[in-house]
């Protein structure tokens, strides 16, 4: 029964997306097996490392799954921390891919519920509003929502903060593999009916699982073709 649940959750991925051909599928697999390394922490934005080269953020509410995800997506189990308590990242923190290409990945504070005290959530939370809206070196933010939730109004305000500034944004649907095939189908095409209402949102719905590596692939080569398109 898992087997055929991660099946049809991979069938379903691909008929979300734009299937990448395998050369961006093996430059995807190449780039996050090289030397990923932690190289910065932000408690606020005046303490941002100098912007250089490309970065994506991942942004979500609480115990979404950012830093499980970065971690599938570079295939270690402890570059980025991670817990079963919302709120443990409270920083914005910077990952460096090989140096010659200038790519960072940023794992953001868990906005909405966290176990912390509010006066630290509202001060994050204003942290995470304020890198979305004015990064330069910000090419595009993956916007997690848990498959088993769908969007929520705190996931709204996020992108209504996205709408307003120059930044791409794309919504990635994650721990798919802990949905029935049926449901998942039923959540993912809820999710794009909202984000038509979005014109700065990315159209395609990315749906993965950082367990069963389900969507990774697709998630890695979408990344190979921004910074492609940097380039020009």
């Amino acid at each position: 029964m898992a087997g055929t649940s991660r099946a049809m959750t991979m069938n379903w991925n691909l008929r979300m997306t734009t299937e990448p051909d395998a050369k961006l599928i093996e430059q995807g697999r190449k780039l996050f097996a090289g030397d990923w390394q932690f190289i910065w922490a932000s408690p606020s934005i005046e303490t941002l490392p100098p912007m250089q080269g490309m970065e994506v953020a991942f942004a979500g509410r609480s115990n979404v799954g950012k830093s499980s995800l970065i971690n599938a997506l570079t295939g270690r189990n402890a570059l980025a921390r991670t817990s079963h308590t919302p709120g443990r990242t409270q920083e914005l923190i910077f990952f460096e891919g090989p140096q010659d290409l200038g790519f960072r990945l940023v794992d953001m504070p868990g906005y909405g519920y966290a176990s912390a005290p509010k006066a630290k959530v509202a001060s994050w939370t204003q942290l995470i509003h304020k890198f979305l809206q004015g990064r330069a070196s910000l090419a595009r933010v993956y916007v997690l929502i848990d498959a088993r939730h769908g969007l929520k109004e705190v996931d709204l305000d996020v992108l209504k903060t996205l709408d307003k500034s120059a930044v791409s944004y794309q919504v990635v649907l994650t721990k798919a593999d802990q949905v029935k095939p049926a449901e998942l189908e039923e959540r993912s095409a809820a999710t794009s009916a909202a984000l038509a209402k979005h014109p700065a949102a990315f159209p395609e719905l990315l749906v993965t699982s950082s367990r069963t590596g389900a969507g990774m692939p697709e998630l890695r080569a979408a990344m190979i073709r921004l910074l492609e398109e940097r380039r020009r």
